[in-house]
This record gives C-alpha cells, structure tokens and sequence, in this order.
C-alpha cells in the first residue's frame, strides 16, 4: 500500500529537481515504477498531474527573473502539444511491457549524456 509519507517524501524531491529544470517527473517515474511497481502507463498519468501544478509554480520564478526566452514559448507548446497528444495515443496502444523497457533505454542515454556533461565541466574547472 502507498504510504501517504512516503509519496510525500517523493514528491518533495522530484518537486525541488523540476523548480531546478532537470526532470524531477522523470525520477518520480522511475521511482512509482521500480518502487511502487506500478505499471507504466498510471505512472505517466500521475506524472502528467504532477509535472502541471509543478511546472507552474516553477515558471512563476523563472519568468519573474525573466529566464523565459517567450519567443520560443508559442512554438514549443505548439509543437509540444501536438506531439504528446499522439504520443499518448500512441502509448496507451503498446503493451506496458515494452513501454517500461522503452523508457529505460531512453534513461540510459541521457542518464550518460549528463553524466559526461557534468565530467567535462569538472575537467575544465580544473584546468582553469
């Protein structure tokens, strides 16, 4: 059973990590996944419900020290929109199965891409 503190708890970190802009949704997935073993797709709608209110409350500060390039806001969301609409139609027609595995192949790239990004900064602070 899903002890009311223990998603508190989740939702406390993965809510610092997104008002940081590096993906808290994408650990709170991992975690009601692997933790919860919850299948993946009530994963992705709790996600989507939490990434709402989260992104919000984030743009807020964003926008207020004016880290908002609005320019690029009306295209994004656009673009966006469109493609998460057919990519949830597109997920609720696949098998959870492959769905999780889908979504552990795509963390493993960019779990390694930041990986090297964070080793190639650390590498040029030392030679500076």
């Amino acid at each position: 059973m899903l002890s009311f503190w223990l998603a508190a708890a989740a939702g406390l970190l993965c809510g610092v990590l997104s008002g940081f802009g590096v993906g808290g949704g994408t650990l709170l997935m991992v975690w009601m996944t692997v933790a919860l073993s919850l299948e993946q797709k009530l994963a992705q709608g709790v996600n989507l419900l939490f990434f709402l209110p989260t992104a919000a409350a984030a743009l807020v500060f964003h926008a207020k020290r004016r880290r908002v390039v609005w320019r690029a806001v009306l295209p994004a969301v656009l673009f966006g929109c469109l493609t998460a609409a057919l990519g949830a139609a597109l997920a609720l027609g696949v098998a959870s199965a492959l769905l999780r595995k889908l979504f552990g192949a795509f963390l493993i790239p960019v779990g390694l891409s930041e990986l090297w990004r964070g080793l190639r900064r650390e590498s040029g602070k030392k030679e500076a």
